[in-house]
């Protein structure tokens, strides 16, 4: 079923620490692919300020069962006191692509 796959986003301070992160998911196959998209501008609020920070989004795909484990990696390696992890339901995709992330992250 094509709901049992995520798109999960996170965002790093730099480069090092999203490339240690995206290697360590797929090495442990708790992601299928995991893109690096740098140079991205964040505005947040954060301990009651307004910040805006250079930082690298993590674009990685897996499924809901790994949800947790994946979860607990990026909590375990992200040098962020509250790093932003958020999954996103895959609703809809190529069935072949689908196939080989399940078997990747299985």
């Amino acid at each position: 079923m094509k709901t049992d796959f995520l798109l999960v986003m996170c965002t790093c301070p730099d480069d090092a620490s999203a490339a240690a992160i995206a290697t360590a998911l797929v090495e442990e196959r708790l992601a299928a692919c995991v893109n690096r998209g740098a140079g991205i501008r964040s505005l947040f609020r954060w301990q009651d300020q307004i910040e805006e920070d250079h930082e690298v989004l993590l674009l990685i795909k897996s499924r809901h069962a790994r949800f947790g484990e994946l979860e607990a990696e990026i909590r375990r390696l992200h040098p962020y006191d509250t790093p932003e992890i958020i999954g996103l339901p895959i609703v809809a995709g190529s069935d072949a692509y689908l196939q080989w992330m399940e078997e990747v992250t299985a």
